[in-house]
């Protein structure tokens, strides 16, 4: 079993004004407008969720809240840690809330060496006995593999239903994994480079964008009309695609852009996730009124 192709958008975490609790009322709507819109699944607990900023009793509201928010989307939970125990401890504190919705448990890449890593995936699968999704995300972890050692790898973990590839440049990555594995390849950062990974063998995007509607708009057109219709349909949601993937305020951004569309209600961020400067805001606005159905 592997995961279905399409886009699994990975939710943000809001947070009530002060920063202080997750604000469990606007998660549940950022929930249902996926589940309204047709997304495949939901990744909880990603990066851009800011899983490693919040405590244990927050990651379980969180996936209790999302859980309790549909009854259909299949989930994929996020791990930060990367030591083995911790990664067991992790899941442990959220998988009871998950039940049979769970698609998969993202872990993180940590290490280069592919037996190393083979072991260490097989040995979080036996512990948890979950199915994997192989995050590679280099510029969060800071530990790189070459590709052919990541499909080595993966290639030796029986419970891994899916790779997320997020190492720049990640078409190249993209291509190479989606020729080398059986499992799919999902694209993330931001959608920045959606289409070309597309053209390359990705099975859809799994990743954070404040107006999901464009990611599922590019997969559905490269899936009936190839790469000239998905470029056609992707083009009017690019400038704003890249300009939340801004490093440093990316998370701030897509946060404000979530509440002026009424998905969350606060924008705070936890450190070292930073607030836009007001030019920044004022210019997201624009960009969002130019965008197909943000607004």
């Amino acid at each position: 079993m592997t995961l279905d192709p399409g886009v699994w958008g990975v939710l943000a975490t809001p947070l009530t004004a002060d920063g202080s609790a997750v604000d469990a009322e606007s998660l549940a709507r950022q929930v249902r407008h996926y589940e309204s819109i047709g997304a495949t699944g939901l990744t909880v607990l990603g990066v851009f969720g800011e899983a490693a900023r919040l405590t244990p009793a927050e990651r379980r509201t969180v996936v209790e809240t999302v859980v309790a928010s549909s009854d259909r989307l299949p989930l994929v939970i996020g791990i930060s840690a990367l030591k083995l125990d911790e990664v067991v401890a992790e899941a442990a504190n959220v998988l009871p809330a998950v039940g049979s919705r769970l698609a998969g448990l993202m872990v993180q890449v940590n290490s280069s060496d592919p037996d190393a890593l083979s072991n260490r995936l097989n040995e979080v699968a036996d512990r948890t006995e979950r199915q994997l999704v192989v995050q590679d995300y280099p510029v969060i972890t800071g530990i790189r593999i070459a590709t052919a050692d990541l499909i080595a790898a993966v290639r030796a973990v029986p419970s891994a239903v899916a790779v997320k590839s997020e190492s720049s440049p990640s078409p190249p990555a993209v291509a190479e994994l989606a020729a080398g594995l059986d499992v799919p390849i999902f694209g993330g950062l931001g959608g920045t480079c959606l289409l070309d990974e597309l053209a390359v063998g990705a099975a859809g995007a799994m990743t954070g964008f404040s107006v999901p509607e464009g990611l599922l708009a590019c997969v559905a057109a490269y899936r009936s009309g190839g790469f000239e219709a998905a470029r056609e349909g992707w083009r009017d949601y690019l400038p704003l695609v890249n300009f939340e993937f801004q490093a440093g305020i990316a998370l701030g951004l897509r946060k404000r852009s979530l509440v002026l569309r009424g998905l969350i209600s606060y924008d705070a961020v936890r450190a070292p996730g930073a607030v836009p400067p007001e030019s920044m805001l004022r210019l997201l606005e624009e960009h969002l009124r130019r965008t197909p159905g943000a607004l």
